[in-house]
């Protein structure tokens, strides 16, 4: 497995909530740094994008030794980096690619550039084989204002126009019931869920390492929103409060995860 995306200091999100994903699904994940975030459990306080040259040197060296069964992108934070990682994994012929299009963070800092949105949808989106936006990614990506099942189900379908294999948008903002929707060429369906109000930060991030774990595993697509979504839910009734912010999944193991411990 192999994640590409930024470095969130608080840990909720990221590099290391995708890393933490993947160890408690089993499989061993490796990581492509493209930005250094500075935040705490309320807000992003800065942010450094890397050269677009060191990210690509990171997939190449680690797609050219270790490879990667699936590969997830979370936050690239400009265009430039776009392009990079989209050049490199194409390069690799990636075959289970998942895109998460981080465009904001939690507590709403923009975590890529307007050119990078274009970028996204030219360059990484037809690469694909599933991309996971929420409901605002969905609605900024696709154009269209998605607010319910209805409209989320309208963008998912506006997202495979614009070259995506499949699209799943998340609910997890929905009012009442948590219902994710997956497009793809075989129709919509739709994964219904229970809400558990947590309000957490990273959630997104964790369902898309759930997804791409479960997929490197051989799972089929419809199997692993499944599974993806019900690790995403078992553990936001376990979410812990560090600091004084939002709380986080978490993604400790039963031996390791008292209440509070850091």
């Amino acid at each position: 497995m192999l994640t590409v995306a930024g470095s969130d200091s608080s840990a909720g999100a990221g590099v290391q909530a995708d890393l933490a994903t993947f160890a408690a699904l089993g499989v061993f994940g490796t990581c492509a740094l493209t930005a250094v975030t500075v935040q705490d459990t309320v807000r992003v306080r800065a942010v450094q994008c890397l050269p677009p040259r060191l990210v690509a040197a990171q997939i190449e060296a680690v797609l050219g030794d270790v490879g990667a069964d699936a590969v997830k992108t979370g936050m690239l934070g400009e265009s430039r980096i776009v392009s990079a990682v989209a050049r490199a994994l194409a390069a690799a012929r990636v075959r289970n690619l998942v895109v998460d299009p981080v465009l904001r963070s939690t507590s709403g800092a923009m975590l890529l550039d307007h050119g990078g949105v274009r970028a996204l949808r030219e360059r990484l989106l037809p690469l694909a084989r599933v991309m996971t936006p929420n409901l605002s990614e969905a609605s900024q990506l696709a154009g269209v204002e998605a607010v319910d099942v209805r409209s989320a189900t309208e963008a998912a379908r506006r997202l495979l126009r614009l070259g995506a294999r499949s699209v799943v948008v998340t609910g997890g903002h929905l009012v009442g019931e948590p219902v994710d929707v997956l497009a793809d060429r075989r129709g919509i369906r739709r994964f219904v869920g229970r809400r558990v109000p947590a309000g957490a930060h990273g959630t997104g991030c964790v369902f898309s390492a759930a997804l791409a774990a479960h997929l490197a595993r051989g799972a089929s697509l419809d199997e692993a929103v499944a599974w993806a979504k019900r690790f995403v839910e078992r553990r936001l009734r376990r979410a812990v409060v560090l600091g004084s912010g939002r709380p986080r999944l978490d993604l400790r193991s039963p031996a390791s995860s008292r209440r509070g411990v850091a």
